[in-house]
């Protein structure tokens, strides 16, 4: 019987919860009061003006109720704003505020060195293959949906 740490999409999942765990407690180590999920959804939107709850929750890999609950705690920490939209009742118009901006760019830099950490002593060829490699994952598994 194979051992989990010697099964690849173990180690995959391992390697994204420690590297999201460590993102974490740097942010809150550095006085900011937002979550990774939270970031995620402020740069969607920013990204993707127009951007609907179903397409971020694609983006994020997360359920809509999940979505909501991050939504809602952005609209009250007053990063992004939510209006009805003009024709259609069901949806909302989403829109990052100054305040939402703000603590994106604040937040860069620290993203950046979080990932030069998780990256440390990997070679831009491992780093080209393991990319390449992910996608390839990603596409056997949406093409064996067809």
């Amino acid at each position: 019987m194979e051992k989990l740490d010697s099964i690849i999409f173990y180690n995959i999942d391992k390697a994204i919860r420690t590297y999201r765990n460590y993102a974490q407690q740097q942010l809150k180590a550095n006085g900011f009061k937002i979550t990774i999920d939270q970031w995620l959804t402020i740069k969607s939107i920013l990204e993707n003006p127009g951007i609907t709850q179903n397409e971020i929750g694609d983006l994020v890999f997360k359920d809509n109720a999940s979505v909501t609950r991050i939504i809602d705690l952005l609209v009250k920490s007053e990063f992004i704003s939510r209006t009805a939209h003009a024709k259609d009742r069901r949806k909302t118009n989403l829109e990052v505020t100054d305040t939402g901006k703000k603590i994106i760019k604040e937040v860069q830099n620290l993203v950046e060195n979080n990932r030069k950490t998780a990256l440390e002593n990997i070679s831009a060829a491992e780093l080209e293959v393991m990319n390449s490699t992910l996608i390839k994952i990603t596409q056997n598994c949406i093409n064996s949906k067809k």
